[in-house]
């Protein structure tokens, strides 16, 4: 587990994209943390890293934003209104998890039991200031070890 001071939006998207070039193909990670902790904008950094270049919105109505066009293809999910595992699988979710994608999973407690094991978890916590965030990087079940994930730490 490794923790990050962040202050701003453009530090939290900054930490994403350094991330970013230590992601592998079938990586998932769970992003947690409350309304408004900076979920989709860690998320963007993420996607700008992995070579986004359009807009990188949270897919809270849509569920899922498929982003093919990054150097590694990237999948963005917000599964905060799906009620359990049985709604992802309905709504065809379980294909853009893992695989070919990098996946960032938003409110992934919702549908625990439907997504991998391994994963890479990222809790996003107002600290301190209205503005700072603490970004903690907690491998999971069989994740690797990411040694170089806090450089700046």
């Amino acid at each position: 587990m490794k923790t990050r001071f962040v202050v701003g939006e453009k530090e939290t998207e900054s930490f994403g994209m350094s991330l970013a070039p230590l992601l592998h193909a079938g990586d998932v990670l769970w992003l947690r943390g409350e309304l408004g902790a900076g979920k989709t904008v860690f998320a963007r950094g993420v996607a700008r890293g992995l070579g986004v270049r359009g807009p990188v919105a949270s897919p809270t109505f849509t569920l899922l934003h498929v982003y093919d066009q990054a150097d590694i293809p990237m999948t963005h999910l917000d599964l905060y209104r799906l009620e359990d595992a049985d709604a992802f699988y309905d709504a065809g979710l379980a294909e853009f998890v893992g695989g070919r994608y990098v996946s960032l999973v938003e409110w992934p407690d919702r549908c625990a039991e439907a997504l991998p094991e391994a994963r890479l978890e990222i809790a996003i916590e107002r600290a301190g200031t209205p503005e700072t965030r603490a970004i903690t990087l907690t491998p999971m079940g069989g994740f690797r070890e990411m040694e170089n994930i806090c450089i700046r730490c």
